[in-house]
């Protein structure tokens, strides 16, 4: 059931800005089990489910939404289309890639300049965004307006690959997984009430954490991501900063937050405790929604768990079931904890 989910939400259309069709997909599915549901300004999903006794403290969970994408800028006399990302991506890997734009998702391909007519200067250097262009085989400047506007919002490829070894490949599994997660949670009897939270724009900002913890007024927030896994060719050690198939990751600081002590221990005793194998994300980097829950209002106790995930940030993410599942049992493991917790 919680990979269905999972291979449910990929392939729906949710950059930064523009996640209406994940969240409503969400809160369809999430709809028979709230006891109370609100969609805030911005359009994050708040969803409340009562447990078997209240909570000692206010408990949210929270996953965003969105997914890294492209906005269009502008169109050439030739019909090409100029672009910028929504989020941050590396430019090395999205030529070739497909791209759908638009409500009425229209197709395109990123190219650039063919690799014939480059001198070897230009095939030395990363190409910068002004040399990217997106392709929908229009044939001029007016056919192509008549198909895409400036300001349209693009995602990549929903296809889904399955691997060997339970590895998955699908576009925005950063945090769609974590959605898959929470989805999963709430459809299930709660140990204590419990706030759940589809943020959106975290790719951009964290703008959804920022009102849903304003709203809420969160004691607690646990966040579920996905992180960098680096276990590729060349990279040894700590430069590897966490791998699939060695569980949840648990980080101490990102770049943005620096995570309850007490809770990043109640974490790991639990992993250990229900034989759930976890690791340490080996290097302080990239940011979360945790850093503008944290502090919001008079600011809330935060801990993560994340999925480690190979190409982050690209039309190609790379995960492993045992870990998303593993995810999942920590979550729970972490909810029976916080029934009689007051902080």
């Amino acid at each position: 059931m919680l990979m269905d989910t999972v291979k449910a939400l990929c392939p729906l259309f949710g950059p930064s800005g523009m996640e209406d069709e994940v969240r409503d997909y969400i809160r369809r599915e999430a709809e028979p089990y709230a006891d109370k549901l609100i969609v805030t300004p911005n359009g994050t999903l708040l969803v409340f489910k009562k447990g078997r006794k209240a909570a000692k403290c206010c408990i949210l969970l929270a996953a965003h939404v969105d997914e890294v994408g492209v906005i269009v800028t502008s169109v050439t006399d030739a019909g090409f289309l100029r672009f910028a990302f929504v989020g941050g991506m590396d430019r090395r890997v999205v030529l070739g890639k497909k791209v759908f734009l638009g409500p009425n998702r229209i197709p395109g391909i990123i190219g650039m300049k063919p690799i014939h007519l480059t001198d070897s200067s230009e095939r030395e250097r990363i190409p910068k965004v002004r040399d990217l262009y997106i392709d929908i085989g229009a044939k001029d400047r007016a056919e192509a307006e008549t198909l895409v506007e400036e300001g349209t919002f693009g995602c990549f490829a929903p296809e889904i690959t399955e691997l060997q070894n339970g590895f998955l490949r699908a576009k925005a599994l950063d945090d769609r997984v974590g959605c898959a997660v929470l989805l999963e949670t709430l459809k299930e009897e709660l140990p204590a009430d419990t706030w759940f939270a589809f943020t959106v724009q975290e790719e951009i900002g964290s703008k959804g954490a920022f009102g849903a913890a304003f709203h809420v007024k969160p004691d607690v927030a646990l966040v579920l991501e996905g992180t960098s896994a680096a276990d590729t060719p060349g990279r040894d050690g700590a430069d590897r900063v966490c791998m699939p198939c060695h569980g949840p990751v648990l980080s101490m600081m990102d770049k943005g937050s620096i995570y309850d002590p007490g809770l990043f221990r109640m974490l790991q005793k639990l992993a250990e405790e229900r034989g759930i194998p976890w690791q340490i994300k080996t290097r302080i980097a990239g940011t979360t929604d945790a850093h503008a829950m944290q502090t919001n209002l008079s600011g809330c106790k935060v801990a993560g768990i994340s999925v480690p995930l190979r190409y982050i940030h690209s039309p190609s993410c790379v995960g492993n079931v045992s870990d998303i599942e593993a995810v999942k049992t920590l979550t729970a493991a972490f909810l029976e904890k916080m029934e009689d917790y007051d902080g």
